[in-house]
């Protein structure tokens, strides 16, 4: 498989981030880092990439892997700052883009996440439109923030980190494809998954 570079085509729908990720790499490659997706996707990409995080953050065989939930929120904080600062081109550090995955370990999770992705991808379609631009792209924005910061100890609480990739997914989704009913189902998630954190620390 040869790698492919980002075209520029829009990403609207989980099926379309998944073919990119499984494009920024080839069969020669034993790890993939995330340079490589960031560059299949490209450097103007700011939404794919929120839902990226969640997609891997969730995903089995990956997300799993003590480490790569906060390594996800450390990229998710980097993305969601630059879309509060309305910045045209995303930029990230270098030890965040030199973090790599086994490379048969991302086919596996790709292989699983395919078919529930065109489930979920039926479901997808532009309405509420006001919760995914202006003010409402803000608050999710926010919202990532927020979900980032909080993700470190959820490495340590069980479900929790599940249930920050499943936000993350559903905010990704909303902003890609301008659903506000996606955007807020992840609001929802988002209140439950936090909940259960301060749960499990005050009580």
């Amino acid at each position: 498989m040869k790698r492919k570079p980002a075209d520029g085509k829009p990403i609207t729908d989980l099926q379309g981030v998944l073919e990119r990720i499984d494009g920024a790499y080839g069969d020669a490659d034993d790890r993939v880092t995330l340079e490589m997706i960031r560059d299949a996707f490209g450097a103007r990409t700011f939404s794919p990439l929120l839902l990226l995080a969640g997609v891997v953050t969730v995903a089995p065989v990956i997300g799993d892997i003590p480490g790569v939930p906060t390594v996800m929120a450390a990229l998710v904080l980097s993305v969601a700052i630059q879309m509060l600062l309305l910045r045209e081109h995303l930029w990230l550090p270098q030890w965040l883009l030199k973090r790599s995955v086994r490379a048969d370990r991302l086919d596996k999770a790709l292989k699983v996440m395919r078919k529930p992705a065109r489930w979920v991808d039926k479901l997808l379609r532009p309405r509420l439109v006001f919760l995914t631009r202006g003010y409402g792209r803000i608050f999710i924005a926010l919202t990532c923030i927020l979900i980032a910061l909080a993700t470190p100890p959820m490495e340590f609480i069980p479900l929790t980190a599940n249930g920050a990739g499943a936000a993350l997914t559903a905010f990704g989704l909303a902003l890609v494809a301008h659903d506000g009913v996606f955007a807020l189902a992840a609001y929802v998630v988002t209140f439950f998954t936090l909940g259960g954190i301060a749960w499990a620390i005050f009580f």
